[in-house]
C-alpha cells in the first residue's frame, strides 16, 4: 500500500482538500473570507477553498511530524514580511486558523492530542492515517506506469555501444586518411 511519502505533496494536498469538502465536520468559519493567513501576508487568500487546502496541509504535516503543536505549526506556516525600506523579518502564521482547523480535524476523528515523552501535541489517528493513505493510493494508481521490459533496455544499451564503436571507427579512418 502506498503512503504519503510515495506521492507528490501538492497532488496529495489538492486531492485531500477535495475529499475534506465531503466531511461534514470540516467547514470554513464565517470570518474565513476576510482574514489573512498571517501577519506576513498583505492580502487574504484568493482561492475560495483555501480553508480546505490549509486543513489538508495541516493533516499531512501532523502525519509527518506529529506530535506537533500550534506553535510549531505557526512557525511552519509563517513567512517573511515585506516592510518597505526596512529589513524583512520572519513572522509566524495565524494561530487562530490553525487552532480551528485542528479542532475540526479532532472533531472528525483524524487527529488527537497525545504526549510522547517531553513532546506533546496532535498526532494522527488510525482513521486519519488510512484516510491519507487511501488518497495517496488513488493518486499513485492514477499515474501511468512505464511498461519497459528489461530486455528492451538491454537491447537499447547494445545499440548505443554499437553506434559509439562505429563512430570511433569512422574517426580512425578519417585520421588515417589525413
Amino acid at each position: 500500500m502506498t503512503t504519503i511519502y510515495g506521492v507528490d505533496a501538492q497532488e496529495l494536498i489538492k486531492k485531500t482538500s477535495e475529499e475534506l469538502k465531503k466531511v461534514p465536520e470540516i467547514k470554513p468559519p464565517i470570518w474565513a473570507p476576510f482574514v489573512k493567513t498571517g501577519m506576513h501576508k498583505e492580502r487574504p487568500p484568493v482561492s475560495d477553498g483555501w480553508w480546505y487546502i490549509r486543513t489538508a496541509s495541516v493533516l499531512r504535516t501532523i502525519y509527518r511530524l506529529g506530535p506537533i503543536g500550534v506553535s510549531k505549526l505557526r512557525a511552519k506556516y509563517g513567512g517573511r514580511k515585506n516592510r518597505g525600506v526596512k529589513k524583512e523579518h520572519f513572522y509566524k502564521g495565524s494561530g487562530n486558523i490553525l487552532r480551528k482547523s485542528l479542532q475540526q480535524l479532532e472533531k472528525a476523528g483524524f487527529v488527537k492530542f497525545a504526549e510522547k515523552g517531553v513532546h506533546k501535541g496532535r498526532i494522527i489517528t488510525p482513521k486519519g492515517k488510512s484516510f491519507l493513505d487511501k488518497i495517496a493510493t488513488q493518486i499513485y494508481g492514477a499515474k501511468p506506469k512505464r511498461d519497459v521490459k528489461v530486455e528492451e533496455k538491454i537491447e537499447t544499451k547494445k545499440e548505443i555501444v554499437e553506434v559509439k564503436q562505429e563512430q570511433k571507427a569512422i574517426k580512425k579512418t578519417e585520421e588515417s586518411k589525413k
